[in-house]
């Protein structure tokens, strides 16, 4: 499809709300349905699907105008309503290819508008078997599902832990991209890509504000490190030389840490998945006791940086 970038199959892409994704995917698709190469990536020109299920045709228009000068490109469709998978998402995709043999990319934009949760709610399981139901639809038929989805508030050091939902989302696909910027204003974003058909990548892009096209910078070898956790950088600051252990509730630490606010279930939440982060930057362990009541324990294993 997009040889060295993407394959057949099911990726995720995720993202912060306004990060600019909905701008990278119609950018994406244009490419795709007239075959131009997109950076230095050579494409495999396509029949493509664009659901964009959070827009209108007016907006669509106005935005291909403005990033490539037409309002509509052969071999490239949009729909802005359709079923859930529920309802039958897969056949309306099937009846798309096999009208069209030689669709390659179909995009949805976004996961929320065609899932549907039970009495389970967003589970591992239920996540699991969505993306393997999408999945088994892109192996089926040799195209490319690209699944727009967006990340979680809760922050954490692995660029892929802020996948919202559960691990069955990435568990279950081919891949993934990350956009992330280091700033909302920023023009600059990163793009972590990692799958089963290519190597992991991280590449800089800048987004070019007059015609809306993501422009390639750089690909970095080193990853781009999130800046630094104002929660862990507080409980690093708590555990001093002449005390280097500490155990209590949630509601108990976050007196000793008077300017984060957060509800006491958050902070624990924060800390289950930053326990990691905690060890390998600041040499904290992290613990949480079951009893009567939940206790946390943080204890200094190496001198504080």
């Amino acid at each position: 499809m997009v040889d060295g970038f993407l394959y057949g199959g099911t990726y995720l892409f995720v993202g912060a709300p306004k990060v600019g994704k909905s701008f990278f995917m119609g950018q994406l698709a244009y490419h795709v349905a007239m075959g131009i190469p997109l950076w230095d990536y050579p494409v495999r020109k396509g029949t493509v699907l664009y659901l964009a299920l959070e827009d209108d045709y007016a907006r669509l228009q106005r935005r291909l105008s403005r990033m490539f000068g037409v309002e509509s490109a052969d071999n490239l469709y949009f729909a802005t309503q359709a079923k859930t998978l529920k309802e039958g998402l897969d056949g309306q995709l099937e009846a798309f290819v096999k009208k069209h043999r030689d669709a390659g990319l179909i995009i949805i934009d976004t996961l929320q508008k065609v899932r549907e949760v039970g009495g389970e709610g967003y589970s591992y399981s239920s996540d699991y078997e969505i993306v393997t139901r999408l999945k088994s639809f892109s192996d089926k038929y040799a195209v490319c599902l690209l699944v727009v989805h967006h990340t979680r508030k809760l922050e954490s050091g692995d660029s892929f832990d802020m996948i919202s939902g559960t691990n069955g989302l990435l568990g279950a696909a081919d891949g993934a991209f990350i956009m992330q910027k280091k700033k909302r204003t920023d023009n600059t974003a990163v793009l972590d890509i990692v799958g089963r058909d290519q190597p992991d990548q991280e590449l800089m892009l800048e987004f070019d504000r007059e015609r809306c096209i993501w422009k390639f910078k750089k690909a970095e070898t080193e990853l781009w490190k999130m800046p630094p956790d104002p929660l862990l950088e507080a409980i690093n600051e708590l555990l001093t030389e002449d005390n280097q252990e500490w155990e209590g509730t949630a509601t108990e630490l976050l007196k000793q840490l008077p300017d984060m606010q957060l509800q006491a279930n958050v902070l624990s939440r924060k800390l289950n998945v930053a326990n990691s982060q905690l060890m390998n930057d600041y040499g904290i362990s992290y613990g949480n006791k079951r009893g009567h009541e939940r206790k946390i324990t943080l204890k200094r294993l190496l001198p504080q940086k």
